[in-house]
């Protein structure tokens, strides 16, 4: 078998990943189970980046080390990988052993071939994207990528002499014209990057520690990026202190890449330095990069701040994980962004899914149970109109088939979902319901609903590695085997004379006007969480003998129950572990009786008695907020009556 080995970009394991993140690793695995349905050997390998200085910030944010951080994002991520259906054949982590090893003996390598040199790095820095600038490209103090600002760094360094292989990496690209794709991506390197003059490359920081240490001089970690995009090869088992001939037969079996999967904001990475980084390692060059667009919300880009950051998972939740699939891969365009708004989804999945498929599959179903009771006709009666649908699946085989090897996913798509038409429109002209009433007619009935289901098999087919699962539904719907790309090589490999499977809705439709009703409030609500709050009006400072005057005890709740006439109040009896007390608290609208009998609070025990209506109170719970109040609840293993300082 002719082996094909793709990739993807490792996901940054930062935060969890939004739709636009996602796409990449559906768009991948229809690749991978594209090339499968081809007869080829995939190996198909993704995984999460963990290293870097983002990261180390963000873990001591979060108040907690680097490793646990990136363990708990590095799970989610994988969880949606899996979530989305993705049959990855290995999942690599930059933190995994044998990778840090790897890297540890790649940096020495190219140390002692003498392609590393020690020196200062100067210069612009943007910790999100974890990339160095020069004044120029960081014009305005502003990342070219990402849009944030950049701040400037010095620090000792080691840098990678890339002039070195500039000339060879410029040949490659002109000697193979698919190295880079898009064209249009390759000129934006070549033009923007090569032809500028390269600049030798930083490959070392000491401004933080999160990262591979450099093991003959410790107080270095390696750059993110020399980390990151050795997992190509590492995955795969690389071993730096072998020539190309002695790695082993996986090694050997797998590289070069066919294929790497990226985004376009990531190409200089993987079109420049890491075809340097495996020349300079004497290593074959993969055979092409293919830099796809973004999804962008609307016409803006995801950002919590906006409210608009679309998660595949959630859209998951309400349209199943094959319509998630289906418009991720449908509505990207080969060569510019895309665009996710919530009615383009509801409008692809309710024409394209519920319409176009849905109702062809459950139409022809219900026909061929009424009229031939559930038994797969055979075709008797042929017509010219009969060639004309034939023609439409036989163009939809080629044309998916050979946009599809060219990278064209949605156009791929779309001839399937063009012949899924036809079959939808040969139904009208065909009136089945109209034949089914006389009996000379049968035989000519039974030919239009073979060749209706034949159609419906042959598109399951081509729409397994894009919707794999409705696939699946379909053929058990149909009740047949004939599920591999083989079987489409001439029209009529189902079988009459079997009996059909069980029916089932394949897609419901979605209320459209429900469903942005209730998202509108999800990303109003959103955006008000993610604005900053305004600093607010502070009293005046105290010393530590006024603070020292508030006496502040645990208290546990003994009882609770409402105070008549006074909505607001509950009266509560507490246990300070020398004495009980009463005390008048005014969160009825927020909590009921049930929901505080044996917690532990804190109590204000030297307030001065007060009568809250007619009640007696005998100290003050501490609780936040003005509008959507909250008692400040304590450790249950606190001891009652000990003092709060």
């Amino acid at each position: 078998m002719e082996k094909f080995y793709l990739t993807t970009a490792i996901a940054y394991a930062s935060r969890k990943p939004h739709f636009g993140n996602t796409y990449e690793i559906i768009m991948s695995d229809a690749f991978a189970r594209f090339q499968k349905s081809q007869g080829k050997d995939v190996f198909l390998c993704t995984g999460t980046d963990e290293h870097g200085q983002k990261i180390e910030n963000l873990a001591t944010e979060a108040g907690i080390t680097p490793q646990a951080y990136v363990d708990g994002v590095s799970g989610e991520i994988k969880k949606i990988w899996d979530l989305m259906g993705v049959e990855y054949d290995h999942f690599i982590r930059t933190t995994d052993d044998y990778h840090v090893a790897a890297v540890k003996k790649i940096f020495k390598k190219f140390y002692d071939k003498g392609d590393i040199y020690k020196g200062f790095y100067e210069g612009w820095y943007c910790t999100p994207c974890e990339s160095f600038f020069t004044e120029t490209q960081a014009a305005g103090g502003i990342c070219p990528d990402c849009g944030r600002p950049v701040t400037q760094a010095r620090e000792e360094a080691y840098f990678f002499k890339m002039s070195k292989y500039a000339d060879r990496l410029i040949k490659h690209i002109e000697d193979n014209p698919g190295f880079i794709e898009p064209e249009s991506r390759k000129k934006e390197m070549v033009n923007n990057f090569l032809n500028a003059g390269l600049q030798d490359l930083c490959v070392s920081r000491t401004s933080f520690k999160w990262g591979i240490p450099v093991d003959f001089d410790e107080k270095h970690v390696t750059y993110v990026w020399l980390d990151a995009l050795t997992n190509y090869i590492t995955a795969i088992g690389y071993d730096p202190d072998k020539s190309f001939e002695e790695q082993s037969e996986k090694f050997k079996k797998w590289w070069p890449a066919d294929v790497h999967i990226i985004g376009k904001d990531i190409l200089r990475f993987h079109t420049i330095y890491w075809p340097i980084f495996l020349m300079a390692l004497d290593l074959p060059l993969p055979k092409k990069v293919f830099g796809h667009p973004w999804f962008n919300f609307g016409n803006d880009k995801m950002s919590k701040s906006k409210g608009n950051v679309v998660f595949a998972d959630e859209l998951a939740e309400t349209f199943g994980v094959d319509a998630v699939r289906y418009y991720a891969l449908s509505e990207m365009p080969y060569n510019s962004d895309g665009s996710i708004t919530y009615e383009s989804v509801i409008s692809r999945y309710n024409n394209d899914l519920a319409n176009n498929l849905g109702n062809l599959v459950s139409r022809t179903h219900a026909m061929t149970k009424k009229y031939f009771g559930g038994i797969v006709p055979a075709p008797e009666k042929c017509e010219p109109i009969d060639d004309e649908l034939k023609a439409a699946v036989a163009k939809g085989i080629s044309e998916s088939v050979k946009l599809m090897n060219a990278y064209h996913v949605a156009d791929s798509l779309d001839e399937i979902f063009t012949m899924l038409r036809r079959a939808n429109k040969y139904i009208d002209e065909t009136m089945p319901w109209a034949l089914a009433k006389n009996e000379e007619d049968k035989p000519r009935l039974a030919t239009v609903i073979y060749n209706l289901l034949e159609t419906i098999r042959v598109g399951a087919v081509l729409l397994a590695p894009y919707i794999p699962q409705t696939a699946k539904n379909i053929f058990s719907q149909l009740g047949t085997d004939k599920t591999d790309f083989a079987s489409v090589s001439s029209f009529g490999a189902l079988e009459a004379g079997k009996p059909l499977g069980e029916a089932f809705t394949l897609f419901a439709r979605i209320d459209e006007k429900k469903f942005l009703e209730e998202m509108e409030a999800k990303i109003k609500a959103a955006a008000e969480a993610a604005k900053p709050i305004e600093e607010p009006e502070h009293e005046a400072e105290i010393g530590i003998d006024a603070f020292s005057a508030v006496e502040l005890r645990v208290a546990e709740i003994l009882s609770a129950e409402p105070v008549p006439k006074a909505k607001k109040l509950l009266k509560l009896q507490v246990d300070l572990g020398y004495e009980k007390r009463q005390v008048v608290s005014g969160i009825a609208k927020f909590y009921t009786p049930d929901q505080l009998v044996g917690k532990k609070v804190c109590l204000v025990t030297n307030l001065k008695p007060a009568k809250l209506c007619g009640v007696d109170s005998y100290g003050m719970l501490l609780a936040s907020g003005e509008e959507d109040v909250r008692v400040v609840f304590l450790d249950p293993e606190a001891k009652n009556g000990d003092r709060i300082h």
